[in-house]
């Protein structure tokens, strides 16, 4: 009878490392193509109307387009969940904030006002290649908290992944970084700090969401920690804002949702994190924060293509090599054995 138990559990560990693994790197390839409505966004009005210079008005801006950004990946949400059945689950799932929701409304502030506010900054103030190679790092936040709060294991190979991954992603961005850094622009810095807020951000809410992860459905979850995020932005943010300023945040919200191709790149930017977020979650269950953060993290390798297509121009000679680090780090953490990655918490730990 053991010997049946132990082959079936071998194939359940398995079959639960590869659909791991697929999520992630649905992940990759979904966060690679949002840099690019994400940065054209800023090339359409009302956002291209605010000079670089209006350090105040550009910030706002970004806050703006970030609320309205988690509005659209909550519709999309609401109609995938809806197609699944799921609303119900969803319902009951928010309403349990003491011991469940209070885990995703944590990660919302994570993710949103830090991560996805960050990296809209960091594309708006410097770059998008900027803005993406600060958050490659990313994986090594979210593994270091996670296995500092709730002890996941991360074994040798899987932080020789890890780290073999992050130097592909730098290969890849690193030319490109060089080339967009501006040091004498005074405003250059806020981009910076967007940058360092989007890695500590994603590397964070991965820790964070995981804490609900074993007792509710991915599908759910996500679509929760947008919701909170809505409200954070909607109820506390944004009215702060037109309180204690003259910004113009009615007319920012106004002019976007009136104008049409701003708002087909955030519609196209919106539906990309949305299943983006949906394929992170699921990831995180199957084989952990830190493996399914640093699979994710070919999205470097995603982005690279995608904007080779979008602007046929060919990449340089270091995407190959970037190219051949990210899969090769990748594969060095797929070989793991199966029930190394399902044994990643002590058993002592609970949600």
């Amino acid at each position: 009878m053991s010997f049946y138990t132990d082959n079936a559990l071998k194939r359940h560990f398995a079959r639960n490392q590869r659909w791991g693994f697929r999520w992630a790197l649905w992940t990759a390839v979904l966060w690679g193509a949002w840099y690019i409505p994400g940065t054209a966004l800023w090339y359409e009005y009302p956002y291209n109307s605010i000079a670089p210079e209006q350090q105040g008005e550009r910030l706002v801006a970004t806050a703006v387009m970030t609320w309205i950004h988690a509005i659209a990946v909550f519709v999309f949400l609401v109609v995938w969940n809806g197609s699944l059945g799921k609303l119900k689950d969803y319902g009951r799932t928010l309403v349990r904030f003491k011991k469940i929701s209070k885990w995703y409304a944590l990660a919302s502030l994570c993710g949103g006002p830090l991560a996805i506010f960050g990296s809209y900054m960091a594309m708006g103030f410097v770059g998008p290649v900027f803005a993406a190679v600060t958050s490659l790092f990313y994986p090594v936040i979210g593994a270091v908290i996670a296995r500092l709060w709730y002890h996941e294991k991360i074994s040798g190979q899987a932080a020789l992944g890890m780290a073999i991954i992050i130097t592909g992603g730098v290969v890849i961005y690193g030319p490109g970084l060089l080339g967009e850094m501006d040091t004498e622009t005074s405003f250059a810095w806020l981009g910076y700090v967007g940058g360092l807020m989007s890695a500590i951000g994603w590397g964070a809410e991965g820790a964070v969401a995981s804490r609900a992860m074993d007792v509710t459905d991915p599908d759910v979850g996500i679509q929760c920690r947008f919701s909170f995020e809505i409200l954070f932005w909607g109820l506390l943010i944004l009215p702060a804002i037109m309180l204690l300023t003259d910004m113009p945040v009615w007319f920012l919200i106004k002019e976007t949702l009136l104008t049409p191709l701003a708002m087909t790149w955030m519609l196209l930017a919106s539906v990309c994190h949305a299943f983006c977020y949906t394929a992170f979650y699921k990831s995180f269950s199957l084989i952990g924060v830190s493996r399914g953060e640093a699979i994710g993290n070919l999205y470097g390798v995603f982005a690279v293509i995608f904007v080779t297509l979008v602007t046929l121009e060919l990449p340089e000679w270091y995407f190959v090599i970037g190219l051949f680090l990210t899969v090769t780090g990748s594969l060095v953490m797929f070989r793991e054995p199966a029930e190394s990655v399902a044994h990643l918490r002590s058993v002592s730990e609970t949600t």
